[in-house]
């Protein structure tokens, strides 16, 4: 069982940057892949970021390359993902997600409750 706690949202103007945090309980963090999803009001969860479990692979959605870095602290049980550039169309609760690597919502087993991103105009 693995579970997940994100922090570091908030709001943001346009150009700005953030950087999401998703702490890990459980010794097993370094089994997982790691992966955050973002979802805005009426549209559906999309896959943003993953890190392999030895952190030598990661992955990127098209609409946050070259902007965002996805990063894992081994010792910290943590993931980070670093939001630069930011446009308000990044608005969304953003979701960390440990499971296998890929980039549908299926491949990942455990979730976390969200933190709310707001990028102002």
């Amino acid at each position: 069982q693995v579970q997940l706690v994100e922090s570091g949202g908030g709001l943001v103007q346009a150009g700005g940057s953030l950087r999401l945090s998703c702490a890990a309980s459980g010794r097993t963090f370094g089994s997982y892949a790691m992966g955050w999803f973002r979802q805005a009001p009426g549209k559906e969860r999309e896959f943003v970021a993953a890190i392999s479990w030895s952190g030598g692979n990661t992955v990127y959605g098209d609409s946050v390359k070259g902007r965002f870095t996805i990063s894992r602290e081994y010792g910290k049980n943590t993931v980070y993902l670093q939001m630069n550039s930011l446009k308000p169309e990044d608005t969304a609760v953003y979701f960390c997600a440990a499971g296998s690597l890929g980039v549908l919502y299926s491949d990942y087993a455990y979730w976390g409750q969200g933190t709310q991103v707001t990028v102002s105009s």
